[in-house]
């Protein structure tokens, strides 16, 4: 009878012991222990390696996340069913069959912040938070492997390799790169923290040294050089058998380096404005940019920009130095950026014009009402259990959910440390919480929407919210300094929050706001606000765009006695 029963439990075991992985790194990588999140990718393919193959889309490929800490050389980490996955759940859910499978680590470090808090982040290397592009983080080459449930194996992994770092960009003769350490950064972070830029000079900048210029500051994702300039056209034999799924053209590469080219020719002209554009270099410990705004969590960012990155380039480079002659653009997180530092330096820029901006509302954060919606992940219903869509295509079919992003995320990184959109979101908006990471907004696994949290973010971030709120003092400081663009088929569902932001600003009286809000009909995301070109080609050209618009704006508002004629030669 004993002896039964002893043979049921062994087969009871066998059976439904969870597959798992085991990870080793090698001393050569690192002779002490490091701490990060380790991941496993899993591709039914070998197009590309599993780690670049992982994204919101429906051809996303498998992930699975755990955090490690005080990791040795040598020492075993086991992935295993409790592991966070992305699409699914969990490794035992994978089939049997045969696939590729990789692990990496992304490393994080320790920080000892000015709040008091300790927290273990990953430090931005050159590459604007990219986990699978970070230098120093350590990876295993892709392996094949057959997965068979019933074999109850486990599968060992070594890592063996390491992405290199990334060379600095080289001046040139109209780029220059700067990088300065921010005192109001260093210290909230307890170590030093650097800003940094890349800097476009005008023509004739060496030639003039009596001119002194506006500066046009063009925000967006991690710049790594300045980028759609160039002073070499593409060459002769270039290959135009690429396709764009998204825009559905071949040669989209030509088209990018044609136009990196014609802007160069442009600036370059007899008539075109002279003046310094800027795009800055801001990433931080959440994601490959600040945002641009002073945020309990990455600290004052706003700030420092404003007081003391801004001024630097300026000195440097000659600029006028003013906030008549200071200016704001850029698109989707730039275009954000542009909006909330004229809203919150109303006196120091003279203008923005956002294109396709990040929730200006967040009665519309994408496709949630954070104030009405007790769910970001599905619509409220008693019976029903309709999923939030999260992005389209131009013709409206829903690509992803709100829950396949956000699962995605998490699968990258708990605590709000994935480097993805909406944890920068949550960083940049959210108090701290009690352990020291940004609170949630919502429920990672349900999506159950913290009101408490959505109230700090209504009074502190809320574009919409605060012009409402302040116009009356706000509004004199801004007329004339607003212009929006979206088009109405944006694929994050941001032309929504302008929507309601275009309701408030056309009936803005005493004083009338004085801007523009422009749509494009089925444009998707990062329009700019051309007619008269495809999106394809209107997102290539931010700075031709809005370049003659300051101009504009500047012959109109600039004070009595302002340098207007210095830098027009």
């Amino acid at each position: 009878m004993k002896k039964a029963v002893f043979l049921f439990l062994l087969s009871f075991s066998f059976l439904t012991k969870a597959q798992q992985f085991s990870v080793t790194f090698s001393e050569k990588l690192s002779k002490t222990a490091l701490d990060g999140r380790l991941m496993l990718f899993i591709a039914d393919n070998n197009k590309r390696e599993p780690r670049k193959q992982i994204s919101d889309d429906s051809d996303s490929q498998l992930m699975f996340g755990i955090n490690v800490d005080n990791w040795k050389p040598n020492q075993v980490q086991i992935i295993d069913s409790k592991a966070f996955g992305y699409p699914i759940a969990s490794i035992k859910q994978i089939p049997d069959g045969v696939y590729f499978a990789q692990v990496l680590l992304h490393k994080y470090e320790t920080f000892h912040r000015a709040d008091g808090h300790t927290l273990k982040l990953p430090m931005d290397r050159g590459e604007g938070q990219q986990f699978n592009e970070a230098p120093g983080n350590i990876y295993s080459v892709p392996v094949k492997i057959t997965i068979k449930k019933a074999s109850n194996q486990s599968i060992k992994l070594q890592i063996d390799q390491e992405i290199p770092a990334i060379p600095a960009p080289k001046d040139t003769k109209y780029i220059k790169h700067i990088k300065m350490k921010s005192e109001l950064l260093s210290k909230f972070w307890g170590r030093d923290i650097y800003l940094g830029a890349n800097i476009l000079i005008p023509e004739g900048f060496d030639t003039h040294p009596e001119a002194r210029y506006p500066l046009a500051i063009s925000h967006g994702h991690f710049p790594a050089d300045f980028d759609g300039f160039s002073e070499n056209p593409p060459p002769a034999d270039i290959k135009t058998d690429d396709y764009s799924a998204r825009f559905k053209i071949y040669g989209y590469n030509k088209i990018v380096k044609e136009e990196a080219y014609n802007f160069y020719k442009q600036w370059t002209s007899k008539d075109f404005p002279r003046m310094l554009i800027i795009e800055i270099q801001h990433a931080n410990q959440f994601y490959d940019d600040s945002y641009a705004v002073n945020s309990a969590n990455i600290g004052p960012y706003g700030d420092a920009i404003t007081y003391e990155l801004i001024p630097y380039i300026e000195k440097q480079f000659r600029g006028i130095g003013q906030g008549w002659a200071r200016f704001l653009y850029g698109g989707s997180t730039g275009g954000w950026e542009s909006l909330a530092a004229q809203i919150f330096y109303p006196d120091e820029y003279n203008g923005c014009f956002a294109a396709c901006p990040d929730p200006i509302s967040f009665e519309a954060y994408t496709s949630i009402d954070l104030y009405k919606f007790s769910n970001a992940y599905y619509y409220d219903s008693p019976w029903k259990k309709t999923a939030i869509p999260g992005k389209r295509d131009y013709l409206g079919t829903v690509k992803c959910t709100v829950e396949d992003m956000n699962r995605h995320e998490l699968a990258i990184g708990d605590k709000t440390r994935s480097g993805g959109q909406w944890d920068i979101w949550e960083a940049v908006y959210s108090p701290v919480g009690a352990d020291g990471y940004p609170q949630r907004i919502f429920d990672k696994t349900t999506g159950v929407i913290d009101k408490k949290v959505a109230e700090y973010w209504k009074e502190h971030f809320d574009l919409l919210h605060i012009l409402k709120r302040d116009w009356a003092t706000l509004g004199a400081k801004l007329q004339g300094k607003i212009h929006i663009y979206c088009g109405d088929m944006d694929n994050y569902y941001l032309n929504n929050a302008v929507y309601l932001m275009e309701d408030f600003l056309k009936n803005t009286k005493n004083p009338s706001y004085n801007g523009e809000v422009t749509y494009g009909d089925r444009a998707e995301h990062c329009w700019n606000g051309d007619p008269n070109q495809p999106n394809y080609i209107s997102r290539l050209r931010y700075n031709t765009m809005y370049i003659p618009k300051i101009l504009k704006r500047i012959e109109q508002s600039a004070p009595q006695g302002a340098d207007l004629t210095s830098w027009k030669y």
